[in-house]
């Protein structure tokens, strides 16, 4: 197939962080963990414009302060470093000055401008860095643009992960191919706005700092900030993106005429991380998609699927197979979105529980076993207050979910 006559917008198979144009990327073990990769470096052979989102956490951690410090002069980055196991978060002054020491040394080992270094953690709250261990780490991490490579770095930015996560698309510009590649981490404390997650997105096309800002922002919204394992938001969560113009396009932004194609590649990558996050949750054992159309507004929907996927009644019951239709009913009645209970619908999978504020005969037993046999279980709502339309992910309530967490430290 030429490149003409490519999809306009496709997923590959296979892909990474690495398979854009110019990237070279590595993990290795430094002691932070037991033995599993814990540290990893992106780097992109070339100055990338770039654009970041962070938690809104009022507890923001020391390497999204740094991160932040970065981006704020210039939005150019050529490296991003990443270690598990330890968040460096609320950690006070030693903990900025470990983030600070921490992209000095990365800068120093790949001879950068210290401006052009990002810095994330995860793991553990309040625990600071063994800076021995992480010196060893910047002086000693090699990169390189192999597959092997990649699969280093998505291993070693893992917590209590049971997967690695990664993604690749290719979007058709100006008649040429421009590739993103996508990794993230994410399986407990999941309810962004921006948990803990980190997401890490490359991509050769040619666009400035503030237009992928802008296209990062609005393609978070529909899907890293639409997923709940647990409702809880941590410390530490980012999505960064780097853009180093190897694919030779004009100047992205939206009055080219391909522009709706990127913003529809980069949405698409970033939902399909945030899916395999939700799929991933701490114990989980089904992916649950929830639908809403015909609400007031985009947001409105967005509201109502996050507010149902979020409900621990809701994951519980999806959890024990139970098509208990009340328990999204009651989800929804007490979201923050004025909705008319006489015109809705709510089918679980193909099959129509309740309709126009009553109760619908259907097959339990139907039902309870599309619950229980399929992993993605898929709840739509359809309303008739207008035409706003939006979708949520999220992940079941097991007794594992509890193990995981009971002992989290220990």
């Amino acid at each position: 197939m030429s490149v003409m006559e490519k999809k306009e917008v496709q997923k590959v198979a296979g892909g990474s962080i690495l398979s854009p144009e110019g990237f070279k990327a590595g993990g290795i073990h430094i002691g932070l963990r037991y033995e599993k990769k814990d540290f990893g470096v992106i780097y992109s052979e070339t100055p990338a414009q770039s654009a970041a989102v962070y938690t809104k956490s009022h507890f923001q951690a020391a390497p999204l302060k740094v991160t932040q410090e970065s981006m704020a002069a210039g939005g150019i980055l050529q490296a991003v470093v990443c270690n598990s196991a330890i968040a460096n978060a609320c950690t006070g002054e030693q903990g900025l000055k470990d983030a600070l020491k921490t992209r000095e040394l990365v800068a120093a080992r790949f001879r950068l401008p210290e401006e052009y270094v990002a810095v994330a953690s995860t793991g553990v709250i309040g625990e600071c860095l063994p800076m021995e261990k992480m010196e060893h780490g910047c002086s000693e991490i090699a990169v390189h643009s192999d597959y092997n490579s990649a699969k280093s770095f998505q291993k070693a930015i893992l917590t209590t992960d049971t997967v690695e996560k990664a993604s690749c698309v290719e979007v058709v510009i100006d008649g040429n191919t421009v590739t993103i590649g996508g990794a993230a981490k994410g399986s407990g404390m999941i309810h962004p706005n921006m948990g803990t997650m980190l997401g890490f997105i490359t991509t050769d096309a040619n666009i400035s700092s503030p237009v992928l800002q802008s296209a990062l922002k609005k393609a978070v919204n529909t899907s890293f900030n639409q997923i709940t394992v647990d409702g809880e938001t941590s410390t530490n969560d980012m999505v960064i993106v780097m853009a180093n113009g190897r694919a030779e396009n004009k100047p992205l932004n939206e009055n080219h005429p391909d522009w709706v194609h990127f913003q529809e590649g980069l949405t698409l990558l970033c939902e399909d991380l945030a899916k395999q996050i939700a799929r991933d949750g701490e114990g989980a054992t089904k992916l649950i998609e929830v639908g809403v159309k015909g609400a007031n507004s985009t947001e409105d929907a967005n509201i109502i699927a996050k507010k149902i996927v979020g409900s621990n009644l809701v994951k519980t019951a999806i959890y024990g197979a139970d098509p208990n239709w009340g328990r999204i009913v009651g989800a929804m009645g007490h979201s923050d979105v004025t909705l008319e209970p006489e015109t809705c619908d709510i089918y679980i999978g193909a099959e129509l529980v309740f309709s126009n504020g009553t109760p619908q005969a259907f097959n339990e037993q139907s039902v309870s076993e599309y619950m229980n046999n399929e992993e993605h279980v898929v709840i739509n709502v359809l309303l008739q207050d207008g035409v706003g339309e939006g979708k949520a992910w999220g992940c079941d309530l097991t007794y594992d979910y509890v193990k995981i967490n009971a002992s989290y430290r220990t």
